[in-house]
């Protein structure tokens, strides 16, 4: 007979298989670009947008999602390089993530990154 213990961790097992299987399908737009941004969209499956947590909804109830800080995003499964910021949310469609990214970016080099690693020893 299973005890709640092993049963609450086969479902947690089972949570995270899903969350695993529905990262895996989100969808990741080409990228299109005005005179200032670069932009793109991103939609998550529905079933891995009901996981997210309440915290990084609106309070209003609107059932859209706040504009996310990097590590928020980063943390539902969102994966892109640096630069990217989530700028707007869409009510009728609120799995639809957009984000933009200014045009001049430039990703830290190897070199500024040395530094800061070195700097922040020194603290």
């Amino acid at each position: 007979m299973a005890t709640k213990e092993s049963q609450a961790q086969a479902a947690q097992a089972e949570a995270n298989r899903k969350l695993e299987e529905y990262i895996e399908k989100i969808h990741y737009s080409d990228r299109y670009s005005d005179d200032e941004y670069e932009y793109r969209h991103v939609i998550l499956p529905k079933p891995l947008f009901k996981m997210i947590p309440k915290s990084l909804f609106n309070p209003d109830k609107s059932g859209t999602l706040r504009l996310l800080t990097e590590d928020e995003w980063r943390g539902i499964g969102i994966t892109q390089s640096l630069g990217w910021e989530h700028f707007e949310v869409h009510a009728p469609e609120p799995h639809i993530l957009l984000f933009r990214r200014r045009k001049d970016f430039g990703a830290p080099s190897q070199q500024q990154q040395q530094v800061g690693r070195k700097l922040a020893r020194r603290k």
